[in-house]
């Protein structure tokens, strides 16, 4: 587990509704550099919604979401802009270009947001996308890719602005065991090798095992956040409702 004196991101009493619809309450947490943060509960708690929450894509109905000083919500656009840099998301389908090829995609980040050179824009994605085992598929199609090497073109693509921080929604979604153990490898090796921090939402109790420091759980009856810490002490002490949910799924 990684403790830090200054978190990357601070939840502070966060609370999310649709309408006068509460999906969860009172959430309250930090994101540690150099974790793996894995969110998790019963399919419709609101797990996704956190995680557009977290990168300013939906407004909270009560709370803050603190990068540094920073609220993500109440910034100016120029702060705000400044602050999502510092993030890259990976969407649960990719959300590749199908216009574009693999390698454009990837250089799309570097295009809008940097003055890099087109030259230098080509070798940057490369070695990107070669970091994600990708080394080939440059030239490639979208429509080429195998639903897993999307996956990693997508984590290459939100990897293109050097973030210290990486949003993975639903990652290991549609793989098969051997894809999904291959992306869990790739995610540790970004943590190991370049330090990023990485939250991720998942249904996958095996990756969550397999990667995660610590685990958040969003409780889909009492529609707030019971338990925060790793997936192995929770599993084995954790409350009642996270260990039935844990353990119903095969782990120990």
């Amino acid at each position: 587990m990684h403790e830090a004196a200054d978190p990357l991101v601070r939840v502070v009493g966060l609370t999310m509704a649709f309408g006068d619809e509460v999906v969860q309450r009172d959430l309250a947490f930090d994101i540690r550099r150099g974790e793996v943060l894995a969110i998790v509960g019963a399919s419709g708690c609101g797990k996704s919604t956190l995680l557009r929450h977290l990168i300013g894509l939906q407004t909270p109905a009560a709370g803050q979401v603190l990068y540094g000083d920073q609220d993500l919500h109440q910034a100016e656009d120029e702060t705000l802009a400044v602050l999502r840099r510092r993030f890259g998301v990976m969407f649960q389908a990719g959300a590749l270009w199908s216009s574009m090829t693999v390698g454009e995609n990837v250089m799309l980040p570097l295009r809008l947001f940097t003055d890099t050179p087109a030259d230098e824009r080509e070798r940057l994605a490369r070695w990107k996308l070669a970091l994600v085992g990708l080394d080939d598929a440059f030239e490639l199609e979208p429509a080429e890719l195998s639903g897993g090497m999307r996956k990693r073109a997508a984590i290459a693509r939100a990897l293109a602005l050097d973030p210290e921080l990486l949003y993975l929604d639903e990652p290991s979604s549609g793989l098969d065991p051997f894809s999904a153990a291959r992306l869990d490898g790739l995610i540790l090796n970004l943590r190991r090798h370049l330090g990023t921090t990485v939250v991720m939402v998942s249904h996958s109790i095996d990756s969550v095992f397999a990667v995660a420091d610590r685990l958040l759980y969003l409780d889909h009856v009492e529609k707030t956040m019971t338990a925060l810490d790793a997936p192995r002490l929770l599993a084995e002490s954790g409350p009642d409702r996270v260990r039935a949910f844990l353990q119903r799924r095969g782990r120990p």
